[in-house]
């Protein structure tokens, strides 16, 4: 890991802070920097530029002349590509330049940045940034004494400093960040990186590779339990229904016997 000096607002050594190498201490790659800067510059671009096209200037739409017989050059209208105030063809369009950057060229251009500034020296660690006033002018004498030939300054801050804010904003040349909205191009855009002690913590723990797992903890299978089939219930016994009792057929009555006259 890289050792280096942290500073109180005094301009003084008040301790110093191991950086990791995968993050402060990467390969630097200038093709996917500046791949990262197009981006970025893309996607800053207004994208609001606009011509007018043949229906859109001002002119009549009448036939200027007869199609025949007057031997000059046939036309249709006076907002003709072709003649003066006419309108442009295949002009430009309000659009984005806008386009999608993958996560990892994104990271790596990152830690590039970040390995760059500490590699060329350009890298400061400040204990932290409690500033008694929010005047612009006591701060331009805290960036004095912590490194006065630079001329452009990126601080990144991870709480909320209001007093920070206020006092840097009027510079020119100073820029004020936090660590998740931190851009490779405001890192080589500015001469002189200025880290909070909580901020370089902050990088170098999310711009860091990911913890593995340890070797000695093992996986552990937990299997289903087998579920236990429910003894199923007796069922009622079923009421035996009573037959319908047969309706008694209506007997006849019997037939008279004629007697003999």
């Amino acid at each position: 890991m890289a050792v280096v000096d942290v500073k109180n607002l005094s301009g003084k050594n008040v301790g110093q802070m191991d950086l990791p190498d995968s993050v402060f201490g990467a390969k630097i790659n200038p093709n996917l920097l500046h791949e990262t800067v197009r981006w970025y510059q893309a996607s800053m671009r207004a994208g609001t530029h606009k011509t007018k096209g043949r229906g859109e200037v001002s002119g009549s739409g009448r036939k200027l002349w007869k199609q025949k017989g007057t031997g000059r050059a046939r036309v249709g209208s006076i907002r003709s590509s072709i003649w003066r105030k006419g309108g442009t063809v295949h002009g430009p369009v309000p659009r984005s330049y806008a386009y999608r950057l993958p996560r990892k060229m994104f990271l790596g251009a990152l830690r590039s940045a970040l390995s760059a500034k500490l590699a060329d020296q350009k890298l400061t660690v400040v204990d932290d940034w409690q500033l008694e006033s929010h005047k612009t002018k006591a701060f331009r004498e805290v960036l004095e004494r912590l490194d006065g030939e630079t001329k452009t300054t990126l601080l990144v801050e991870v709480i909320e400093n209001r007093n920070l804010e206020l006092a840097s904003r009027n510079l020119e040349g100073v820029k004020l960040v936090a660590p998740h909205l931190l851009q490779p191009y405001d890192l080589l855009r500015h001469d002189r990186l200025v880290l909070s002690k909580d901020a370089a913590l902050r990088l170098g723990t999310t711009l860091g590779p990911r913890s593995a797992r340890p070797a000695s903890e093992e996986m552990v299978t937990i299997e289903a339990a087998t579920p236990v089939a429910k003894p199923k219930a007796a069922k009622p016994a079923a009421k035996k229904k009573a037959a319908p009792a047969k309706k008694a057929s209506a007997k006849k009555p019997a037939a008279k016997k004629k007697g003999k006259k």
